[in-house]
């Protein structure tokens, strides 16, 4: 269908009418949403619009009832029948006007389960009754109805729509994968913390709570009962009966032990007797015939039967319960139980089912656990058993707060993509107390997954509603939805790295002559949600324990929107301000997760640099850093061999001829000094490299005769030496490796580096481009740093950095 003109967008239209003997009511409203048109949403393939469902059920007291609604075709009302779809026109943060006009005597009221909409319709006067209805955040089916001296004359179930995410598309897989997603860790957790070994209840559980969840594994489950039913499991019996001899067939060897037992059944037959006793033949009147047969009635069978059955009886209590406890009982409940029974007293008649016998314990067998269909049954089994006492309506399919909706599903799918490439080490949203399983994600309270990345053993929170110690900012505490926080180690020590990653319902349409369309051109998320990110970078620090000053903790921050078209995005100011101030935002909706999976493959594979790197710094940190990273302050030079080493250990000092320094100022640069063992000097591999460094206390210019320590060669006793007083010797925890090469004469690097060295070649890493290409390498596997000298490192300069 043509999209409405321009001019119909804001204007108002009646979109449904009720005539009735008691009443007339007529609810009234723009048909249209204007982000709807703007983002084409709720559209087939072909771009007709989708159909919504109405539904109306009248009392009898109404009399000749006449419906009519809103048709664009007709460009007016047209009647309508039950049972037929209507057009979308009832949408999200919309209002609409309800009027009621009474034709009778009898007081009129109106009822909605959220009260603030029971309240808004008011009377006016004797005969109206008239309010402004809007609902909100909550998408999908409403019901409300009209009474009548408190009795419900007329019920309306009519579809609310998403206006900022398509209703097929986006909300009903967002719903779909919140459920699965808890459904799936529930299952886990269970997995993982329990061993039924017997048959037993929760005796806490309520009857709504095992709906609930019954609601969610009852397809499964008879989906899973059919499969068995195709291939059930059997044990092989064997039935011996005592027949004539000559119907048996196939006679075994036991029947030589029961004619021992029983010689009565032996006839003497001179002719054909088969068996001879002294000098006379006999055969058998009788004989047992072993039959082979299948048998149904095993323990797993038994175990499928009782569960079925148990569910029947609450299902029938439910029921009960329902019409003795409701005056007005929902019928479309009541229709959905009847056939829910229907359906398992239809597969209780299955074959292998009636065969199977009652079960008089439970023993979890590798067929329950294993075996295809046998397997899904007692998953349902364990979700069933334990009972969800479910905080903030996860597993309800009735859930209607789209924004809150689309907040959980932000945490659980960020969850989701991080646990398909990490192992997930520990989690708080599924926990137990003595009344089973329960879900903490909801907004009052805080949760955590912890992952760790098997390739190097780094970990990372993925943090809901918290972050710790935000709590004692000396100003205001922040709560952003979802924080991540990633820890990566740098020479030996782990440095925390946060991100925030916001959930906004909110978007920008960029409607034609606003001032968002003449400055980004597109659909995208709301500036104030933008200046939010920068308030939570700026406003969330952290003190160091011991410490009075206070740092930045946040390095950046993201608003997740719900925006469909990701290669549109792209040319958006708010994605390009990701790469230049890690500030911005993304599109996340089930359709388009791929621009964050890859951000977040990006932020977990930086390097401890490259995260810090992607902050905006204070002016004036590149050239700090720049200088930190160029000061040589560590020389490393070779020895002679192990009497060197242990008497420079002992004594606490280093010597180097001067002649080797290429320029004599670098002295008064030098605070560490290292040695290198070579191989000529060192017969076995193992102590080769550098194994140790010390902090320098002093140095000095003497003749080498004046170095006691070491008895000097003939011949140069008047030469210079620099002898260096260290402070101590430590070991490194990890020798930095020759790889190959070795040290002519002295290497001068920095303490950076030479802390975060594998290779001696690394030492030789002199630019920030080449440090950050190392880093960035090193993190995606074993790095090999080459040089345009194969045999000294100190003589050769960096060609290549690459991964090998």
């Amino acid at each position: 269908m043509d999209s409405p003109h321009s001019g119909s967008l804001n204007g108002t239209a009646e979109l449904f009418r009720v005539e009735t003997e008691l009443f007339t009511l007529f609810l009234q409203g723009r048909p249209y949403h204007p982000t709807v048109q703007t983002l084409q949403l709720h559209r087939s393939s072909s771009q007709e619009w989708v159909n919504a469902q109405l539904g109306i059920d009248c009392s009898e007291r109404l009399g000749n009832v006449q419906i009519k609604v809103f048709s664009p075709e007709r460009g007016g009302m047209v009647e309508w029948l039950p049972g037929e779809s209507v057009f979308p026109c009832f949408y999200e943060t919309q209002s609409y006007e309800l009027v009621i006009q009474n034709k009778s005597s009898e007081s009129l009221s109106f009822y909605h389960e959220n009260v603030l909409l029971r309240q808004a319709v008011k009377p006016l006067g004797d005969s109206i009754l008239a309010g402004v209805l809007n609902f909100g955040n909550e998408v999908g089916l409403t019901e409300w109805e009209v009474r009548s001296k408190g009795q419900t004359v007329l019920r309306v179930e009519m579809e609310i729509f998403p206006s900022k995410m398509d209703y097929k598309l986006d909300y009903q897989n967002i719903l779909n994968e919140v459920n699965a997603q808890i459904y799936n860790l529930a299952f886990d957790f269970l997995r993982r913390t329990y061993q039924l070994t017997g048959l037993r209840e929760t005796q806490h559980q309520s009857l709504t709570e095992f709906f609930t969840i019954l609601l969610h594994v009852f397809r499964q489950l008879l989906d899973a009962v059919e499969r068995i039913n195709k291939n059930p499991n059997y044990a092989l019996l064997q039935d011996q009966r005592l027949m004539d001899a000559n119907r048996v067939k196939k006679a075994g060897r036991e029947n030589i032990r029961e004619l021992t037992k029983h010689p009565e059944r032996l006839r003497e037959d001179p002719r054909h007797g088969f068996i001879t006793i002294g000098n006379r033949s006999y055969t058998a009147t009788h004989l047992i015939e072993t039959r082979k047969r299948l048998a149904y009635d095993t323990n797993e069978n038994r175990f499928i039967r009782w569960m079925l059955e148990r569910i029947h009886g609450k299902l029938k209590e439910l029921k009960g319960r329902w019409k003795l406890n409701n005056r007005t009982p929902d019928p479309l409940l009541i229709k959905r139980l009847d056939a829910m029974l229907t359906q398992l007293e239809r597969v209780l008649q299955m074959d292998f089912l009636r065969e199977a016998g009652v079960l008089k314990q439970m023993s979890v067998t590798l067929v329950l656990q294993m075996a295809p269909g046998y397997r899904e049954v007692y998953r349902c089994y364990l979700m069933l058993l334990k009972g969800l006492s479910i905080q903030g309506d996860l597993l309800r399919l009735s859930m209607k707060d789209v924004a809150q909706l689309y907040e959980y599903w932000c945490f659980l799918k960020l969850n989701q993509l991080l646990g398909q490439k990490y192992k997930l080490v520990k989690q708080d949203i599924i926990k137990v107390n003595r009344n089973g399983i329960f879900v903490t994600l909801d907004r009052t309270q805080s949760a955590k997954m912890v992952y760790e990345n098997p390739v190097n053993g780094e970990q990372f929170i993925l943090y809901y509603n918290t972050i710790p110690g935000s709590d004692k900012t000396p100003t205001l505490s922040q709560r952003p939805d979802n924080v991540l926080t990633l820890k990566k180690k740098d020479a030996g020590r782990v440095k925390e790295y946060k991100y925030v990653f916001d959930a906004k319902y909110r978007l920008n349409p960029a409607y034609e002559g606003t001032s968002y369309h003449e400055k980004y051109r597109q659909p995208g998320p709301e500036e104030e949600d933008i200046n939010t990110m920068h308030r939570y970078r700026d406003a969330i620090v952290y003190q160091e324990k011991g410490s009075g000053e206070y740092e930045r903790s946040m390095f950046g921050a993201y608003v997740l929107f719900p925006y469909p078209d990701e290669e549109r995005y792209k040319a958006h100011h708010f994605y390009k301000s990701i790469e230049l101030l890690n500030i911005g935002a993304l599109p996340f909706l089930p359709n388009s997760t791929s621009l964050v999976e890859q951000f977040l493959d990006e932020i977990i594979q930086d390097s401890p640099e490259k995260a810090y790197e992607r902050s905006t710094r204070p002016r004036g940190t590149r050239e700090y850093y720049a200088n930190q990273l160029a000061g040589k302050n560590v020389l490393v030079g070779s020895v002679k061999g192990p009497e060197q080493v242990e008497v420079a250990r002992r004594y606490s000092f280093y010597h180097v001829p001067l002649r080797n320094l290429a320029d004599v100022k670098i002295l008064t640069q030098i605070e560490y000094v290292a040695m290198c063992q070579s191989r000529k000097k060192f017969n076995d591999p193992a102590k080769t490299g550098i194994h140790w460094v010390g902090k320098v206390a002093d140095w000095k210019v003497l003749r080498r005769k004046e170095i006691q320590e070491v008895p000097c060669r003939p011949g140069t006793e008047e030469e210079l030496y620099v002898r260096f007083a260290v402070e101590e010797w430590k070991r490194l925890a990890a020798p930095i490796v020759l790889g190959g090469q070795g040290i002519y004469t002295v290497l001068y690097t920095s303490k950076y580096i030479l802390d975060r060295a594998l290779e001696i070649a690394e030492l030789r890493l002199e630019t920030e481009e080449d440090i950050r290409e190392w880093r960035e390498k090193r993190r995606k596997g074993r790095v090999q740093v080459k040089l345009d000298h194969e045999q000294y490192v100190d003589l050769g300069r960096v060609v290549e950095v690459r991964n090998i």
